[in-house]
């Protein structure tokens, strides 16, 4: 009879090992859950993914673990399943990280574990986001309302481009067209109210334009997200011709450092404070803010530049405030102007003046004095 203490100390010093102390699946350290038909070790949200898909998830604390699973986990781990299961994983597949949103991990996992993609066995049909090409229907939001309408977009590698028609009418003029350069993909669930919501992003015309857009499918809108940064890519590694993979890497897509609402007056620091929505793109150094999360075009932009560029964020108490709601103040200084905003608490001010500073702290690069001049002319 297998003694449960005992299986429960082996299984307990295999995932201190540095091998198996992350989840196997998205990095989050101290997995306590394990998968027995795969011999890896993984963390709480990892493991219900896991459940569905194979079924065989056991606690390692709170379930009692028979002796020859207990040698099948010591048989294998995270290190080895990795060596199988991410052979070849391309360099532009994005990997879900702690607190990711569950679409991500879940295909993650389904690719590894159900549909074998990155065991370096040759696919066919090859997966779309080794091909260049990318082309299907999703649901995109309206410029103006709240309806959401079926688009037909196309993905184009060798020419660098998005464009997207009214559904399955690629006879008349596309509705736009998005050079690669300048497209970025995050997942907003939370925010689009879909849970495969997914935000893209491109200049156009000196602003910033949103397009928010899903898919039914958990697969399909990750395999979007996967040819965007696939296209990516290959679009920085031209422009790019002497960078490495690990100064590129992180610019092919990325989130936004902080989000959220907060309350701000005018110029003269009288009027009345609205309530706004507000994004910080610490890649393009600049702070957006919005009538509503949803809105396809910023209201304004802000630069956020290095204290030795005379730029400079401070917690605050302002005078004369006049139509806020919210007590919790900070400004952001520049070389034109002050911004006095509002925070409805402590912990949301302290988070804005930590994303704030943590962009401030960056030394400026050549490209970000082109886009500081760029968003002073548009003021």
């Amino acid at each position: 009879m297998a003694d449960h203490e005992k299986n429960k100390e082996i299984l307990l010093e295999l995932v201190k090992r540095p091998d198996n102390s992350a989840c196997a699946d998205c990095g989050t350290p101290g997995p306590d859950w394990a998968s027995c038909k795969l011999g890896v070790f993984v963390c709480l949200n990892c493991s219900g993914i896991h459940r569905n898909l194979i079924k065989k998830v056991k606690s390692i604390k709170l379930d009692f673990w028979e002796d020859n699973l207990v040698e099948f986990m010591k048989d294998n781990g995270n290190a080895k399943a990795c060596a199988v299961y991410e052979k070849a994983v391309p360099c532009h597949y994005y990997r879900p990280r702690q607190y990711e949103c569950t679409v991500l991990r879940e295909q993650w996992i389904r690719a590894k574990y159900e549909r074998l993609e990155f065991n370096g066995e040759t696919k066919y049909p090859p997966p779309s986001y080794t091909t260049g090409f990318h082309e299907g229907l999703l649901w995109k939001k309206e410029k103006e309302g709240s309806q959401f309408n079926q688009r037909n977009f196309v993905l184009s590698e060798k020419e660098f481009t998005l464009t997207y028609y009214h559904k399955d009418n690629e006879c008349k003029m596309p509705k736009a067209v998005i050079p690669i350069k300048d497209l970025n993909a995050m997942f907003q669930p939370k925010k689009i109210g879909h849970p495969h919501g997914l935000q893209l992003t491109y200049q156009n015309e000196n602003h910033t334009r949103n397009l928010f857009v899903y898919h039914e499918k958990s697969e399909d809108i990750v395999t979007w997200f996967n040819c965007i940064r696939a296209a990516r890519y290959a679009y920085l590694k031209t422009a790019y011709p002497t960078g490495s993979d690990e100064e590129l890497i992180p610019m092919i897509t990325r989130n936004y450092l902080k989000e959220g609402f907060m309350e701000k007056t005018g110029p003269l620091k009288k009027e009345t404070f609205k309530k706004r929505w507000f994004i910080l793109d610490s890649q393009n150094r600049k702070l957006l803010y919005y009538k509503n999360p949803l809105d396809a075009v910023e209201l304004r932009a802000i630069f956020i530049g290095t204290e030795a560029n005379n730029y400079h964020v401070r917690e605050c108490v302002p005078k004369f405030a006049r139509g806020n709601k919210w007590k919790c103040g900070m400004t952001v200084d520049t070389p034109e102007r002050q911004y006095v905003f509002m925070c409805d608490e402590e912990k949301e001010q302290k988070e804005w003046l930590s994303a704030l500073r943590q962009v401030q702290l960056r030394p400026m690069a050549p490209r970000d004095y082109a886009t500081e001049a760029n968003v002073n002319y548009k003021k």
